[in-house]
């Protein structure tokens, strides 16, 4: 399935979200705002796939957030704004909100995402790689908070989940100078899971790591998701709680004795699709 910044496969399933726009860097046009949690939420919805794999054509992953987001004439920015400088700064606001909930759907789909990610990942590419799952880069690949370079503070997600994901003082550090950070230093301060020498050596070692993704129980890797990202943002005590109540809730028998089995048969594990993940089932 073909959108206007995205390309969709589902294959063995696993979703291939690819974008494709290498002509302008994958920049974030509006309408990838649309499309991206339209995809996500799709996917989740569903039950052909069980893992996400994003990544990009051409040279660069994302040149970040296109300049036409916020131009006046687009459903995503407020229309109508006037001059007074009150209704500027709500409209700005909401914008930015509105922008925000996309990457979210990343996050909170039940699906994990890894990110497939060479050459410049800069701007609105952080936002949306660090809220993801797991990510992955190519030798040449780099990030960079590039907002402070253009006069303004991030606010679509990296200020918020990268302390999350590496010590406090080096997104400081990244935030304040805009600097590019190689994917050598992102391997080394845990941004990244692995670094390859290129995007076809990546892609291959992605997809291995999807399809090993993949052959679980659906039912417990969705409940490993929610229960990291509630972890994450709580104290243990409350993370033991929560998971506690997800088991009590959400724990399938039916998958655990599947996986039993096959490990007694020597064979793959066949799991339900679990269709009751549609939403009103």
């Amino acid at each position: 399935m073909t959108h206007t910044c995205f390309n969709v496969e589902i294959n063995d399933h696993i979703a291939h979200v690819r974008m494709i726009r290498p002509e302008r860097a994958n920049s974030m046009i509006p309408e990838f705002w649309h499309e991206l949690p339209a995809i996500i939420n799709q996917l989740s919805e569903g039950d052909e796939a069980r893992v996400i794999v994003l990544s990009a054509e051409g040279r660069h992953f994302c040149s970040g957030m296109d300049l036409s987001v916020f131009a006046g004439d687009n459903d995503i920015s407020v229309p109508g704004t006037s001059s007074h400088i009150s209704r500027h700064r709500a409209s700005f606001r909401t914008t930015a909100l509105n922008l925000q909930r996309s990457f979210t759907s990343l996050e909170e789909s039940r699906l994990p995402v890894l990110c497939a990610i060479q050459g410049a990942c800069i701007g609105g590419g952080i936002d949306m790689v660090s809220a993801t799952d797991l990510r992955y880069a190519t030798t040449d690949a780099f990030f960079s908070i590039q907002e402070i370079n253009i006069g303004m503070t991030a606010d679509v997600g990296t200020l918020q989940r990268m302390p999350k994901l590496i010590p406090e003082g080096i997104v400081r550090e990244l935030a304040y100078t805009g600097r590019n950070m190689p994917a050598s230093e992102a391997k080394e301060r845990g941004f990244v899971n692995e670094v390859y020498a290129d995007q076809d050596e990546m892609t291959d070692a992605v997809f291995a790591i999807a399809k090993e993704i993949a052959s679980k129980s659906p039912m417990a890797i969705w409940g490993t998701k929610q229960t990291l990202n509630y972890g994450r943002d709580h104290s243990v005590a409350d993370g033991l709680e929560y998971i506690a109540t997800w088991n009590a809730a959400m724990f399938d028998p039916d998958d655990m004795a599947e996986a039993f089995t096959a490990q007694s048969e020597k064979r793959d594990p066949e799991f339900p699709e679990h269709k009751r993940f549609r939403k009103g089932i």
